[in-house]
């Protein structure tokens, strides 16, 4: 495993039925419910995609930064990305220089992690976690290993209204170059999976795209639970979801 790599993409949900759902489409396994979340005012199901996660999270309080999130966004637009790496240390002390707020962090045996404030870093909270040992990952569940199916996480896209600045401030944080690829899109190459960024209106996380064994069946039972489908991908929790096969 090499790093910085995204581990694990968050959607946000007002219905706690999109956790069932996104299980449903892309056929994962069972899903772990962290008691952890409940600090947030969250309920959530994460799920195992190789050895990196998806999750919905669901607020089930009120006055949460979910229920916020979504409020603002109106449903677009994920909610969460955490990236894995090797050394926090550097990454709080970048974040420190820069004035971008740690709004959570996290010191256990087996990971660190720091929150970074969306206002700050530009378009969702970033998580950027150290995993001990590297190959582990605490926010899956104990049994994640055993549930996980084939497939990955390839590419996060990203929405900005100034694509160059976002992609720099990203860049800074993740230790990589941020490289304008024309028609003001940047990509950020990281040492596993993809960045890009897009012109557009606003900040959001709007493409979530994934390695799965069987596009054409997910393709289906999107379209069977009403979900819009638009070539090889599907709309989910505000996030446009493509599919890959390799």
């Amino acid at each position: 495993m090499t790093l910085p790599r995204i581990r694990q993409l968050v959607f946000a949900s007002h219905d706690s039925a999109d956790i069932e759902r996104l299980r449903q489409v892309l056929d994962l396994g069972p899903g772990f419910v962290d008691p952890g979340v409940s600090v947030f005012g969250l309920t959530n199901g994460v799920f195992a995609l190789g050895d990196q996660f998806l999750e919905v999270v669901v607020p089930v309080e009120d006055k949460t930064a979910a229920g916020r999130f979504l409020d603002r966004n109106q449903g677009e637009g994920g909610y969460m990305a955490i990236f894995q790496t090797d050394n926090l240390e550097r990454v709080r002390a970048h974040a420190d220089k820069n004035s971008l707020r740690r709004v959570w962090d996290i010191d256990a045996p087996d990971i660190s992690a720091s929150h970074l404030h969306p206002a700050d870093i530009g378009a969702a909270i970033v998580s950027i976690d150290e995993a001990r040992p590297v190959g582990s990952w605490r926010w899956g569940g104990p049994d994640w290993q055993e549930n996980a199916v084939p497939g990955a996480l390839k590419e996060l896209e990203i929405t900005a209204a100034d694509p160059e600045s976002l992609a720099q401030q990203w860049a800074g944080v993740l230790a990589v170059e941020a490289v304008s690829v024309g028609h003001d899109v940047w990509e950020l190459a990281l040492a596993e999976g993809l960045v890009r960024v897009i012109p557009g209106p606003r900040d959001f996380l709007s493409k979530y795209t994934l390695k799965h064994p069987n596009p054409e069946a997910c393709l289906a039972r999107a379209a069977a639970l009403g979900l819009e489908v638009t070539g090889a991908s599907f709309q989910f929790a505000g996030v446009q979801i493509a599919l890959l096969t390799d």
